[in-house]
Formats: structure tokens, C-alpha cells, sequence
């Protein structure tokens, strides 16, 4: 287990020390969990109360917080940073997927491997396939003909990348993942459907953290892209000719439909659902549970759905929405006899 100094700690985060510099840290926790040898993190004045039950040795703080006496303060104007960039260098999970080339792989004669390449246990590595400097291919995962890998990306177990696809440097794609399957491209003649062949690729850039089993969708004609810097969490779908600009997050079971675009550094709640062939521009911030069915041309946040209530609220609400339309109707002609008179 990795053991820091705070000085140590402090060096790399950007933060200044206030007690004991010598106190080692061997993980970080939550203000709730932590244990003597913690540090943690106050991100959220919400939580201002837990400092004074906390046995954690060391937080990390904005210079304007009071610390109890006996915790040692990591001062920075922005602690969530802080944490995270602690919790980088104190992480616990294993540093590979796999390591060295496992006998049991099917790598094709044709593949090139760059140094440092790992591949796990039964992946199979497909014709014409490129796999770049210090690669990691993690258990029970395919790489489809003509794949490109680009150097420093991990694969963790059974991720299918499909045929053409491009994957830039310094990846992260999580268990379970499928990147370049068919989008849902059908014609429909005389009630039966006729498949449209799905002839483009899925271009990823570098930097992008994809997570455990979304799905991005190969374009039908032209690419499905996903630009530099982008994340997105578990169960998402990212249907075919998709576009997402730099840097925009998009949050767990989120869809996007085909030829949606998406601009630079949005932020896409969870469970949202945007609208096929649609443009949203930069700086974005979509609430969770939304539905966009038409372009957004303005930065700022947007929302939509229906938040949680008490249910005899909530089908009282319901019942009064249903009676909306007869009530429209009958303030229109109110408001109609009100003209004539």
C-alpha cells in the first residue's frame, strides 16, 4: 500500500500544509469512514459537521475552514480537486488489466504490437488490428480486423471493440463495453423491415474514460466520434453518426440518439434522453432525467421531467394534468365571450 507524507502529498496537489508535514497518509475516505492515517476531503459545507466526529488525521479544506484541533488541514481553494488528485496517488485498484501476453490469446500474425503491449487471458486480437505502446488488453475481450489502439489505453475485461474502429491514447474503457456494433438502421417496405448496412466507424480521441458496459454505435455512412477528454459513465447508449465535442461528461443511463451533436465541456445528467439529429452547443449543463427534443442554441442549464413527490400529490397532480385541456378549452371560450361583450 502506497504511504505518503502530507508534505509529500501537499507538493502534488497544490496545497499548503497547516500542522504535523511528516504524517503519513496511507488512504483516502470519506469525512464519515476515515480512520487514524486517512485523509479526507470537505467539498460540501453540508458536511462542516462531520469535522468534528471524523477520526480522520488529515482534511483537506478551503483556507477559510475551521478545523477541530488534532486535524491537520490540506488548504486549497478547490478540495474536490484536491481529492481527486490525492485519491490518484494513493490508489488501491490493481494497475493493469492484464500483463505480459497470456498463452491462452489469439493474436493474429498480421497484428502489430507496440512495447509493452498486455494481453489477458482467451482476448482475441483479429487481423490487421494495431495495438500501440503500452497497451493493455484486459480478460476475455475482442479487438475487431482493422482496429487501432493508440498507446497507453487499458481495456478491462470482456470489451468488444468491433471492425475499423479508432481508439486514441491514454483510454480508460471499462468492463463489459461494446464499441462499434450496428446502429438501429432499418427501412421499412410494405410492413417488413430491410436492414441498412452499418458502413461507418466509431472514432474515439484521446483521453476518453468510457464506462462498464455502454454502448457506442458504429455510423451508418459517416462516423460515430467521440472527440479529446471526454467521460461517460456506466449504461450509456451512443447511437450511430453521434458526435460529442471535447471534454463534455455525460452521466449514467444517459441516451443519445442517431446524429445527435453534442458541443465541448456539457454536462449531461443522468438518465437523460436527447433527440436524434439535433445540435447542442457548448457549455451545456443538462439536469438529470431530462428529455431535449429540440436544439439548444445557448449556454446555461436546462431541465425537464418530473421530480419525485408524495404519491397522493403526485396522482392528484396526475389527475388534474389529464383535466388540462378541457380547462384550456374552457378559459379560451371565457375569454372569447369576454371579446364580445
Amino acid at each position: 500500500m502506497q504511504t505518503l507524507t502530507l508534505q509529500q502529498l501537499a507538493e502534488a496537489i497544490g496545497a499548503e500544509v497547516q500542522g504535523d508535514a511528516s504524517l503519513p497518509i496511507k488512504g483516502v475516505a470519506t469525512l464519515a469512514s476515515a480512520q487514524p492515517g486517512h485523509i479526507a476531503f470537505l467539498a460540501n459545507a453540508k458536511y462542516r459537521s462531520q469535522l468534528d466526529t471524523t477520526q480522520a488525521s488529515a482534511v483537506i479544506c478551503a483556507p477559510d475552514v475551521e478545523l477541530p484541533s488534532g486535524i491537520i488541514g490540506l488548504r486549497m481553494r478547490n478540495p474536490y480537486v484536491g481529492f481527486a488528485k490525492a485519491a490518484q496517488l494513493l490508489d488501491t485498484t490493481p494497475s493493469a488489466a492484464a500483463a505480459g501476453v497470456h498463452p491462452s490469446a489469439q493474436v493474429h500474425e498480421s497484428v502489430k504490437i507496440g512495447q509493452n503491449v498486455a494481453i489477458g487471458a482467451n482476448s482475441v486480437i483479429a487481423e490487421g488490428v494495431v495495438l500501440g505502446d503500452n497497451v493493455t488488453i484486459g480478460v476475455g475481450c475482442y479487438v475487431g480486423p482493422q482496429t487501432q489502439i493508440g498507446a497507453h489505453t487499458q481495456l478491462w475485461q470482456h470489451v468488444v471493440i468491433y471492425h475499423n474502429c479508432i481508439v486514441g491514447e491514454h483510454c480508460l474503457i471499462h468492463a463489459g463495453t461494446v464499441i462499434g456494433a450496428d446502429g438501429f438502421g432499418w427501412a421499412n417496405e410494405g410492413g417488413k423491415w430491410i436492414k441498412i448496412p452499418q458502413l461507418g466507424r466509431v472514432v474515439i480521441g484521446d483521453r476518453v474514460d468510457i464506462g462498464a458496459s455502454t454502448t457506442i454505435d458504429r455510423g451508418a455512412l459517416d462516423d460515430t466520434v467521440i472527440n479529446n477528454g471526454v467521460i461517460i459513465d456506466n449504461q450509456c447508449q451512443i447511437a450511430h453518426n453521434a458526435f460529442i465535442d471535447e471534454d463534455t461528461a455525460i452521466a449514467g443511463c444517459t441516451v443519445l440518439a442517431g446524429s445527435s451533436r453534442i458541443g465541448k465541456r456539457c454536462l449531461i445528467g443522468g438518465a437523460s434522453a436527447i433527440n436524434g439529429h439535433i445540435s447542442i452547443c457548448d457549455d451545456v449543463q443538462i439536469s438529470g432525467f431530462s428529455m431535449v427534443i429540440k436544439e439548444i442554441t445557448e449556454p446555461g442549464a436546462y431541465a425537464s421531467g418530473i421530480p419525485a413527490a408524495p404519491q397522493r400529490e403526485w396522482r392528484r397532480n396526475g389527475a388534474r394534468y389529464r383535466q388540462l385541456d378541457d380547462l384550456f378549452q374552457r378559459v379560451k371560450k371565457i375569454e372569447k365571450q369576454l371579446e364580445q361583450e
